[in-house]
């Protein structure tokens, strides 16, 4: 026993591990690109999508017929031809049923089929009913007429074509996708019209070029519309190399005041272009829209209406925003990988494809004309020995009555063929009148006319080619529409900036000593009766727009940057800083800024030094923000002073000292910097600094005929510009003593100029 095991193990072939894995793969990767994934360059169809059209052939299910279950078909595809599963098999039939996905459908399926926003919401095959399209009978037409070859189906009990007998070339009116292993292939549709033009003048000139062909196709032309914004230049590479990607943008038109979304780009969903847009609403990043709507209906397959906020929105700004944002733009991967006529697959340009498919034309063609003429010369052989029975039509009757076996003695009579002998006997006796032999004359006539046709059509090849475009010629003129998809050159969309999606309105920056942001609308609000945390309290505010960016500064000289827009409401006590920006360990924040770049501002330290800066210079986009005012060792920021809008004018800085001291000097003798210490602005003796007994308070831009507000508490006191004389001086200066009880200022403020 053990013996007889040894001799069937070793009888088994034995591989190594690495062999057998590397053909195993090798095998099925071969089955997925020839035999699933990739379409033929001859009737442009996946194997799956050839069997079903065969299928429903076979079940009489023509453009004129009743359509029948889909699960009767799916039934026939599974059982008779693809051994596959029944939900991918009808998911392929769907797909050639749907107007939106096809640009000339092979299906014409009646029930739920999916929509363009779901296209994978069609019903179960056991609800819906299909038939074939006119359009089908291209690929079909001339299946029986000996155009191309039968194979066995998987089991060997059938026949099914190895290709069908496409007409017209399907590869490119249709296209595809399909991924297999290591390729994949993405060929766009196109307009039919445009695309038999350009197969007529390459059969006409075989030497056209790829850039003459795309004066008859312009572009790949879509079922759903729209518009290819690609520059020309692109679509032209697209089709010398077989690779690319075209940009394909929604089209839209005006209604009034609202702007109507009518052309989608393909296999782009409409409900998710209006959740796209709806999340930026939410996300308060698209303040520009006010309502959305879906009109779509039969009538009008795709219309989605956006009701802008106002009347004085730039529209087409708005627009190319949210081209640039949601998926009314996107682009379209091209790759024009098919099995070729030499059974391998390969990228091909245009005239490549267009070529080899018109090889596929011809030589079907040649077949067709060559199975013709076949059963012309049959049957005008079969003619010619009915009329010789005709013309001894008794001698005929004789034999057949009185020979036993006829046929041999109807062969050694007259000399005819088997055939003809056979043809002879299946007469029936009503075919015996005279005028029989007439009517068998005539036809011999027409079929040898025919067959002269047929060998010179044969034979010549240039009244062949005439054949081919006259038919191709004919089929366009049925079968063909216009073009759906416009081609238009426009620039790439752009955008919108956040500051121009966000309503200019004024608003109030509040900062609080612990580092406390807020945001109140208006510029009417007093900062100070704002409530704030418990130890907390105002430090500074600043006046400026929602679209533009509040810059705050602290202890360390940092300056850092948020949208206005962004901030907390001041409704609540605000949110901390520390919480969206990164400053530097144990740092606080000493002042807020907001307004236009260009604007001037006073950054200084309590050591008496400091520069004027513009707002533009303090922007940064990094949360550790950027450097900006360089601090002495032992000093403090101060908060930072707005210059008036004609700075620097007859503009003067005010600074006050902790003794009381105030001074007061014009402000074009402070340079303006990006960065750094700055210049001395106030005198104050290095030991009273050290020491702490002197620092420098508070300072103030004040514009030309402006009052200076002093607050020392809770009590202020108002400078009118004459009073402000007794304090002038130099910059660098000590200035001049304060009245006393007012020589504990710690802010200063601007009143407006009289």
């Amino acid at each position: 026993m053990s013996n007889q095991n040894r001799l069937q193990f070793e009888s088994v072939e034995r591989v190594p591990l690495r062999t057998f894995t590397e053909k195993a793969y090798l095998d099925y990767s071969m089955y997925v690109i020839l035999d699933r994934a990739l379409p033929h360059v001859g009737d442009g169809l996946k194997p799956v999508q050839r069997r079903i059209i065969y299928a429903m052939s076979e079940l009489g299910l023509a453009a004129t017929a009743k359509p029948k279950k889909s699960a009767r078909t799916v039934g026939d595809v599974i059982g008779k031809f693809h051994p596959h599963g029944d939900s991918a098999c009808y998911e392929a039939m769907v797909h050639m049923a749907q107007p939106f996905a096809y640009r000339y459908p092979i299906i014409d399926g009646q029930g739920n089929w999916g929509s363009a926003d779901d296209p994978k919401s069609f019903a179960a095959m056991r609800y819906t009913e299909a038939k074939l399209t006119p359009y089908a009978a291209t690929l079909l037409a001339e299946l029986d007429q000996g155009t191309v070859d039968f194979v066995p189906n998987f089991d060997g009990t059938l026949e099914e074509p190895s290709l069908l007998p496409a007409q017209l070339p399907n590869l490119l009116l249709n296209g595809t996708s399909g991924i297999a292993v290591g390729m994949s292939t993405d060929i766009p549709p196109h307009n039919l019209r445009e695309v038999v033009a350009a197969v007529v003048r390459l059969l006409e000139d075989p030497d056209t070029t790829v850039r003459q062909l795309c004066q008859h196709i312009k572009a790949p032309d879509f079922p759903t519309g729209g518009e290819i914004i690609s520059p020309r230049k692109d679509i032209h590479d697209i089709y010398a190399t077989g690779n690319g990607t075209l940009r394909l943008r929604a089209r839209w038109e005006r209604d009034g005041d609202d702007i109507v979304i009518t052309e989608l780009p393909f296999q782009v969903s409409g409900s998710k272009v209006l959740e796209q847009i709806e999340a930026q609403r939410q996300a308060k990043k698209l303040p520009l829209v006010q309502d959305l709507r879906d009109e779509s209906d039969h009538e009008n397959p795709t219309r989605l209406v956006i009701v802008p906020k106002s009347g004085r929105i730039d529209v087409d700004a708005l627009m190319s925003h949210l081209f640039a944002t949601t998926d009314l733009e996107r682009t379209q991967r091209v790759n024009l990988n098919c099995i070729g006529l030499d059974g391998r697959p390969a990228v091909r340009d245009l005239k490549s494809v267009l070529a080899e498919w018109l090889q596929f034309r011809t030589t079907s063609v040649r077949r067709r004309l060559q199975f013709r003429l076949g059963k012309v010369e049959e049957r005008l052989h079969i003619l010619d020995g009915l009329l010789v029975a005709y013309l001894n039509i008794d001698e005929v009757i004789r034999i057949i009555r009185t020979e036993d076996r006829p046929k041999d003695a109807l062969i050694r009579r007259f000399g005819i063929s088997e055939v003809q002998a056979e043809a002879i006997l299946n007469l029936r006796l009503r075919q015996l009148a005279k005028l029989e032999e007439i009517e068998i004359r005539t036809e011999q006539q027409d079929l040898a006319t025919e067959r002269a046709r047929l060998r010179e059509l044969l034979d010549a090849p240039a009244k062949l080619r005439a054949l081919m475009r006259e038919e191709l010629l004919a089929l366009a003129e049925k079968h063909g529409d216009a073009r759906r998809t416009g081609v238009v050159e426009r620039e790439a969309a752009q955008a919108l900036a956040e500051t121009e999606l966000v309503a200019s309105e004024p608003v109030t920056v509040v900062l609080s000593a612990a580092g406390w942001v807020r945001a109140a609308k208006g510029h009417e609000i007093d900062p100070g009766t704002l409530s704030y945390r418990s130890g907390d309290g105002f430090l500074a505010a600043a006046r400026g727009r929602s679209t533009q960016l509040a810059v705050f500064i602290d202890s360390t000289g940092r300056a850092y940057c948020l949208p206005a827009h962004t901030l907390p409401s001041a409704r609540g006590q605000g949110e901390p800083l520390s919480g969206r920006l990164n400053p530097p360990a144990g740092a606080t924040f000493r002042g807020v800024l907001i307004g236009e770049p260009a604007q001037r501002c006073l950054l200084a330290t309590d050591a008496g030094y400091g520069f004027f800066v513009s707002l533009g210079e303090l922007h940064s986009r990094n949360r550790s923000g950027k450097a900006a005012l360089k601090v002495p060792a032992g000093a403090s920021v101060l908060v930072p002073a707005v210059a008036p809008a004609d700075f620097p004018g007859d503009a003067q800085v005010a600074a006050v000292s902790s003794e009381g001291r105030l001074l007061v000097f014009p402000a074009g003798e402070l340079p303006e910097l990006a960065r750094g210490k700055g210049n001395k602005i106030f005198a104050i003796p290095t030991a009273k600094f050290r020491s702490g007994e002197e620092k420098l308070t508070a300072v103030a831009v004040l514009a030309a005929g402006a009052s200076l507000l002093l607050t020392c508490g809770q009590r202020t006191m108002t400078l009118a510009p004459g009073d402000l004389k007794e304090y002038a001086g130099g910059r660098g200066r000590r200035g001049a003593l304060l009245p006393r009880g007012w020589r504990k200022v710690d802010r200063l403020d601007v009143s407006a100029p009289a």
